[in-house]
């Protein structure tokens, strides 16, 4: 067995922790992915985390860690905003084939990797969007159309949900992936989730084979319509945070 292939195995087993059963198929397209990143990645810097271990753990196994609280996705809308090299939007695709999803990323290299990785396996309803959130949470063809909104490390909850929460429709959830500092992130972004029409955050807590630290999933359901003046124009909630 090669080195790819022992590495998927051992992804099929860490995925069963979380109640993951993953199938051939999905492994399969688990494989190409990885192939693809790390030779991308050698012509271009996509992710700083490019070794097999590396990838199975902090990017397909951490993405599949999600379902501990969105539970089934297919036939369910969900935007992955700022997305990068897919995570965690195209993991959470692969394992529910009927999951509506959309790439949001700004940066055009990026952008080419995705395509690329929907082309090459195959992914069906998987729409990419170059553009930045702050925009498309203006278009009526993205606000409130998603019951979930999800991000990876982009930036402080507060300033990260008034991205987010206006592309939930009502009833819909944003869900941050945050590190061990999510607690007091919560607590400061108490003001923004009112504002923004969010309900009081749950964290959940998660920890990944291998690794010490504790990293939590920030959900805040969508209450009430985000007021229309949100998001603000590119740039002004990473300056002014709610």
């Amino acid at each position: 067995m090669n080195q790819l292939n022992m590495t998927m195995q051992e992804l099929v087993g860490e995925a069963a922790a979380f109640g993951i059963d993953l199938s051939p198929q999905q492994v399969a397209l688990f494989a190409r992915y990885q192939s693809l990143l790390q030779s991308w990645n050698r012509r271009m810097n996509l992710t700083a985390i490019n070794d097999a271990h590396g990838i199975r753990l902090r990017h397909f196994l951490d993405s599949l860690s999600c379902v501990t609280v969105t539970g089934n996705l297919d036939g369910q809308r969900m935007i992955d905003v700022g997305s990068g090299a897919g995570f965690p939007g195209l993991p959470l695709r692969i394992l529910y084939p009927e999951l509506k999803l959309t790439l949001l990323e700004s940066v055009t290299k990026k952008v080419r990797f995705l395509q690329a990785v929907v082309d090459e396996l195959g992914l069906q309803n998987v729409q990419i969007v170059d553009a930045r959130a702050e925009t498309v949470g203006q278009d009526e063809d993205f606000r409130e159309q998603y019951d979930w909104a999800i991000a990876r490390a982009v930036a402080s909850l507060n300033v990260l949900l008034e991205y987010l929460l206006p592309l939930c429709r009502l009833g819909g959830h944003a869900l941050a992936m945050k590190s061990a500092d999510a607690q007091s992130e919560a607590r400061e972004a108490a003001q923004a989730i009112t504002i923004l029409g969010g309900a009081e955050p749950h964290l959940q807590p998660v920890r990944l084979p291998q690794r010490e630290e504790t990293y939590y999933l920030v959900v805040v359901k969508k209450l009430a319509p985000t007021p229309l003046e949100f998001p603000r124009r590119p740039g002004r909630p990473a300056k002014r945070p709610l």
